[in-house]
């Protein structure tokens, strides 16, 4: 077998020449220049954007703005690391980032949202939800955890809800990340081989390529519902995680009107 000629442009070769270069093609990528090239220019891009997403945080602090970011997607679409990638530089006294578990008896006998509503911020802090009340929306119909009725009530109310919230001045984001099929295969196969990642697997998950095609029905449905009179997902393309994170924080400050000229 021939061996693949890899031909570098003379910056490209730069970059490779680099120690952090020569780090990602030794520890990231199985010795590929290009990929490790690629590599090297996400973690440039990253930093970037998370001096932008500091400046973010001190406006958010300064005004007292309350900002909620909400994450959906497939298991193992990706949520928590772009949440870890949008948080590993900001002051941690100013956010939360709740992944909430399965509700209490008590809870379970309280208004659906309220638990949600529980977490919400402050002035001057940004919270960051890992999935949220849009459980009620996807994973808990499909996997029968409520019935059609409260289904239908949530649907009912989730639009209302989240006009509540902007109008009382939270800046709501909404970000949905988008796998497909074959990839979230991929990575369930990833972890259950990773003993350090293996606890990731749930009951839930292991159904998740089974009821495809009915998450896909229950997520049509949401996306018409807050398209059409609510506020809408901005949905990633997520197969590639480096660059579903880099849209993934620009969204973020796209979406805030903080001071791009503030000092840090």
């Amino acid at each position: 077998m021939e061996n693949k000629i890899i031909q570098l442009t003379p910056k490209e070769l730069k970059i490779m020449n680099s120690n952090r270069g020569l780090f990602a093609l030794l520890t990231q990528y199985g010795y590929d220049p290009k990929k490790a090239v690629r590599y090297v220019k996400y973690e440039r891009k990253l930093l970037q954007l998370q001096v932008e997403l500091i400046k973010l945080q001190k406006w958010v602090l300064e005004k007292k703005e309350k900002v909620v970011v909400v994450f959906e997607g497939r298991d193992a679409a990706g949520k928590g690391g772009a949440i870890r990638r949008l948080v590993e530089r900001i002051n941690p006294r100013h956010y939360r980032v709740v992944a909430l578990p399965k509700p209490t008896e008590d809870e379970k006998t309280q208004w659906y949202f309220q638990r949600y509503v529980n977490q919400f911020p402050k002035g001057g802090e940004i919270v960051f939800f890992d999935r949220s009340w849009y459980n009620r929306a996807v994973v808990e119909p499909v996997n029968g955890f409520c019935t059609q009725e409260q289904y239908e009530i949530f649907m009912g109310q989730v639009n209302e809800f989240e006009k509540m919230l902007v109008e009382s001045g939270v800046r709501l984001v909404k970000i949905y990340l988008s796998i497909s099929r074959d990839e979230q295969a991929n990575r369930f196969e990833l972890i259950k081989n990773n003993p350090l990642k293996v606890w990731k697997m749930s009951a839930v998950d292991e159904k998740a390529q089974s009821l495809w095609d009915t998450y896909t029905e229950y997520k049509d449905r949401m996306f018409q519902l807050t398209q059409t009179d609510g506020i809408p997902f901005r949905v990633i393309k997520a197969n590639r995680k480096t660059k579903a994170r880099i849209k993934v924080i620009k969204h973020v400050l796209d979406s805030i009107p903080y001071d791009k000229d503030m000092e840090v």
